[in-house]
């Protein structure tokens, strides 16, 4: 198995400012290497030193950022001017700040829909893809995660831990009755409210889930920032008219991409990656059995760590950067 490449520390770290957003954004790696951005997913879950060790540190000028709201960029857990084509604009200033012309696209889970989006707008700017746990943005890929006949039917002892924060309210929409807690005023609720939302993706994520990620969702900053920031995104449909990325996957069929997906993925259902990868004229699926949605399975790792070595191969033979 392929392992993470050895820890690293940043080249460069700054805040670009957007509005009144203040972006968090490092680059580590070689600064003449192939360009290649990372992209977290969430939305709201911010980055992590591990996202830099996809990437051969020799081959690859690693770029990575925090989302508007989540991580290190501030106002911490903003929803003002926070949506999907705010966020693929900043990518874009990222793109001029560091003067790159063309990068490989990399993320996992929402980090896929954003790439592919980004991807849809910019074509021109795109080496090639590699997305782990395809998320498309749609209704249906949030009722199976929030409602109570998707991975609720699988996971219900979890479940119930999850939608207990509203056991005094009458509901038939979970996504909206937590709205209602998220951006309330009584903190306690709140905050409550964050921990239930952000531990049930984290309890759902992998076949074992590590002790580390749990703590981490438990953490009160980081769970306030990814439960408002993606309700908020799934309550407005991710900024998305319906299929948006199926229905544009023809302006980026061309570029090359590895779609990595668990075969036990609860969060992100394989159906997704699959409806892509059959209209993907340049992609490959690569279904990793005996892991789930986490980007840090073993299985995960590895072919995440293969697909960045191969694609560097194959730009650099193109000689395309």
């Amino acid at each position: 198995m392929h392992p993470l490449y050895p820890k690293i520390k940043p080249n460069l770290q700054t805040y670009l400012e957007f509005g009144d957003h203040s972006v968090y954004v490092e680059e580590s790696g070689n600064p003449q290497g192939i360009a290649v951005l990372y992209l977290h997913g969430g939305p709201g879950g911010g980055s992590c030193s591990d996202h830099r060790r996809y990437f051969n540190p020799e081959k690859y000028r690693i770029i990575i950022f925090d989302q508007r709201g989540c991580g290190k960029s501030t106002p911490h857990a903003s929803i003002r001017n926070n949506s999907t084509w705010d966020l693929i604009d900043d990518i874009e200033e990222i793109r001029e700040y560091f003067a790159i012309s063309h990068w490989l696209i990399a993320g996992g889970s929402w980090g896929t829909t954003l790439a592919m989006a980004y991807g849809i707008k910019f074509p021109e700017r795109v080496l090639g893809f590699i997305l782990r746990g395809i998320f498309l943005g749609s209704d249906s890929e949030v009722d199976w995660l929030y409602g109570k006949d998707g991975a609720a039917a699988i996971f219900p002892d979890q479940y119930q831990e999850f939608t207990a924060p509203l056991a005094h309210q009458h509901y038939n929409d979970v996504v909206k009755a937590f709205n209602k807690q998220l951006f309330a005023s009584n903190e306690i609720a709140r905050i409550a409210s964050a921990k239930a939302w952000t531990l049930w993706e984290t309890k759902i994520s992998a076949l074992q889930v590590d002790k580390a990620e749990l703590n981490s969702s438990d953490d009160t900053h980081a769970a306030i920032a990814m439960a408002c920031i993606e309700n908020h995104y799934f309550s407005n449909k991710c900024f998305f008219e319906k299929d948006f990325i199926l229905k544009n996957i023809s302006k980026i069929s061309q570029l090359p991409a590895f779609i990595i997906h668990g075969r036990y993925d609860m969060v992100c259902q394989l159906r997704q990656a699959w409806l892509v990868a059959q209209q993907w004229q340049n992609a490959e699926l690569q279904i990793i059995p005996k892991s789930g949605h986490s980007g840090f399975e073993v299985a995960i790792i590895d072919a995440i760590c293969r697909a960045s070595d191969k694609m560097a191969d194959f730009i650099i033979s193109q000689k395309n950067y």
